[in-house]
């Protein structure tokens, strides 16, 4: 039962959050994202809510203009990680973790951010037609998602999809929708490797330290193929862009 439990525990244990975005970035994004004081914002595919907390305590949570945020989410694990996140912080009474599918949450708030979450909408641009439905007037939309740096071979596009799109092509999506594009800004290299082997590292130690548990096989080989798609498919090849979105 204990290797179990430190198995469940590693999966995202060394992630910051499970995007490629540095510290520097973030808070780049959390400017423009431009929260102000007694905002409600919204995470939607919040995974343990790590932006969402960080982009409550811009806003502020003093007094009667206290910024609160929502973050929902299906996977019960990370909401848990976001909850004591919370707590620790002190901001348990301003930030609710909700179990729920992103697609289907209808409150509007004056912030939005789904970031790598287009998918629970049916792809980019279900996501950025459903969005527009619950970023209320004058609100802002940090939204982010997948684009491809350069063409693609035809294993990797198997793994992402068909609808992913250049650069252009995504920019498009949204101004077709009606978005207009406040901030525009990518992963660089560092970050991507970063956050990969981050990813990574949690059940790597997992396997250091539990090399004969019955399950410590399957893992390995796991992670050595997610290792080889990277480094030999989409590394350089996978982009990640982050726009905040008006309208």
């Amino acid at each position: 039962m204990q290797a179990t439990d430190h198995l469940a525990d590693s999966r995202y244990a060394r992630m910051r959050w499970n995007t490629p975005l540095s510290e520097e970035h973030a808070a780049l994004l959390l400017r423009r994202l431009d929260v102000r004081p007694g905002a409600r914002v919204l995470d939607l595919g919040c995974g343990w809510g790590e932006l969402l907390l960080r982009a409550v305590t811009a806003g502020g949570v003093s007094g009667a203009l206290a910024t609160r945020g929502v973050g929902v989410d299906t996977d019960d694990a990370a909401l848990a990680r976001g909850r004591r996140s919370a707590a620790d912080r002190s901001l348990d009474r301003h930030v609710a973790f909700v179990t729920g599918e992103a697609a289907a949450w209808q409150e509007a708030a004056d912030r939005v951010l789904c970031v790598g979450s287009a998918h629970a909408f049916g792809g980019t641009g279900g996501a950025l037609d459903a969005l527009a439905t619950v970023v209320r007037p004058g609100g802002r939309l940090l939204f982010g998602d997948a684009f491809w740096e350069r063409p693609p071979t035809p294993d990797t596009e198997e793994i992402f999809g068909p609808e992913v799109t250049d650069l252009p092509g995504l920019v498009e999506v949204a101004r077709e929708r009606g978005w207009r594009v406040l901030h525009l800004s990518t992963a660089d290299q560092r970050e991507w490797d970063d956050f990969e082997s981050t990813w990574l590292a949690g059940r790597q130690e997992w396997l250091l330290t539990y090399p004969e548990d019955p399950r410590a096989a399957d893992i390995r080989a796991e992670l050595d193929e997610r290792l080889r798609q990277y480094v030999g498919g989409y590394r350089g090849v996978l982009g990640l862009a982050y726009l905040v979105l008006g309208r």
